[in-house]
């Protein structure tokens, strides 16, 4: 099973706003919500822990108890470019109707550039298919890496929302792909 843990909360967050390859830490929130998944998580044994590069995600996985991660810049958020920083809102008075999925960010990646990274993910993670990983990074990048898994197109990921410090479960049906579960924060 591959469980992914998105970061817990942080300013940016709360407020809504784009935070790709900006290092910005978890706020007291966010710490307790991490501490809280040390007993959830804890009941499974791991293969593999993967991680983004970037403190709220490394963080999230220290306070859950997860020292033995390793780093991969494959889990690097979204780079939003140009929408660093701002919310969904801003960018719809700049652009009115306004997609990330569907429109892209200036002077950041393209949503394939974010599939092909989740692929790569995919490729690292497929040779441990009857073991669990766990995989602590992003919203964004999480979405994608989604999709990757089920084979879906990139932009499917809008529909898949992710709160922070969610737990999500991909697996198999039979011999399909499947998301088992999704967005769990009830642990």
């Amino acid at each position: 099973m591959l469980i992914l843990v998105r970061h817990g909360q942080t300013q940016w967050s709360l407020t809504g706003q784009h935070t790709g390859l900006t290092d910005i830490s978890l706020t007291k929130d966010g710490i307790e919500s991490a501490k809280k998944l040390k007993p959830y998580l804890g009941q499974f044994s791991f293969d593999l822990i993967l991680s983004s590069p970037l403190s709220r995600a490394k963080d999230t996985a220290k306070y859950a108890g997860f020292d033995n991660i390793q780093i991969d810049d494959d889990l690097l958020e979204w780079n939003y470019g140009d929408t660093e920083g701002l919310t969904s809102l801003q960018m719809d008075e700049l652009k009115p109707g306004w997609n990330l999925f569907k429109d892209g960010v200036t002077n950041g990646e393209e949503i394939q550039q974010v599939y092909e990274r989740a692929l790569r993910v995919v490729d690292k993670v497929e040779p441990y298919f009857d073991k669990n990983v766990l995989i602590f990074a992003h919203g964004h990048i999480l979405r994608v890496l989604a999709c990757a898994w089920i084979g879906q197109d990139p932009h499917f990921g809008s529909k898949l929302v992710l709160d922070p410090c969610s737990v999500s479960y991909l697996g198999y049906e039979h011999d399909s792909r499947a998301i088992i579960r999704w967005n769990f924060t009830e642990y």
